[in-house]
């Protein structure tokens, strides 16, 4: 069913809108005008090859590098770290997060839940590492884990706070078919519930099971490439 807007009622914002946003450092060129444009409920994939702006995007979108032209807007506002606004709907995972090496894997989310003002927070927490399929690792520390259980640490991080929208650098990285799977699973959940996902993946399978439109971003003019 298709709403009607009454009259004089502005039309929302899309939760992410990016207009012919380019990126070039010192003369040398790190992303091409590139534009998207998603809606709350919606996916998009960023595809590319290595060294083509995928990353270099997709820290536009978080703040955590200027556009050099073209303008990013989350929900209507540019994009800024320091607006708190912002920050609460936003979400991102776009490298290995900080730890604190004395806290146990379920102390971080708890942590990071207790921040973001959850208030079931044993609850929160107890239920993404099960949906992620490390409910067994909760009580180790984060320098005890393998690289793909890091991965799904880094993703339980992002994920137990509240957002609108969330950023993901190649989601399914040191991951085998079946965390793949969990990582889709738990993904399309927060889709479902109204998030606006952007995230660059090679892999076929993730983009398939999630995306709703997918863009290629390609290798900016005097690029020396990956």
């Amino acid at each position: 069913m298709t709403s009607r807007l009454a009259p004089g009622q502005a039309v929302p914002a899309a939760a992410v809108r990016v207009d012919a946003v380019s990126v070039s450092i010192d003369r040398q060129p790190l992303l091409a005008p590139t534009s998207l444009t998603l809606e709350r409920g919606h996916a998009i994939a960023i595809r590319g090859r290595n060294g083509s702006g995928k990353t270099t995007l997709l820290r536009v979108l978080t703040g955590a590098q200027r556009p050099s032209s073209g303008s990013a807007l989350v929900f209507g506002a540019p994009v800024d770290v320091r607006n708190l606004q912002l920050r609460r709907r936003l979400a991102a995972l776009l490298g290995p997060p900080p730890l604190a090496r004395e806290l146990t894997v379920r102390e971080h989310l708890r942590f990071i839940a207790a921040t973001w003002g959850i208030e079931a927070v044993d609850a929160a927490a107890d239920a993404l590492l099960d949906d992620l399929g490390i409910a067994h690792l909760g009580r180790r520390f984060g320098h005890e884990l393998s690289s793909g259980q890091s991965q799904l640490f880094a993703l339980a991080m992002t994920l137990i706070r509240p957002f609108d929208v969330l950023v993901l650098d190649e989601p399914e990285q040191r991951l085998d078919e079946e965390r793949r799977a969990l990582v889709a699973r738990v993904l399309r959940q927060r889709i479902d519930a109204g998030a606006a996902l952007v995230f660059a993946s090679h892999s076929r399978d993730l983009i398939e099971q999630l995306a709703d439109h997918d863009i290629t971003v390609h290798e900016p003019v005097g690029s020396p490439g990956p």
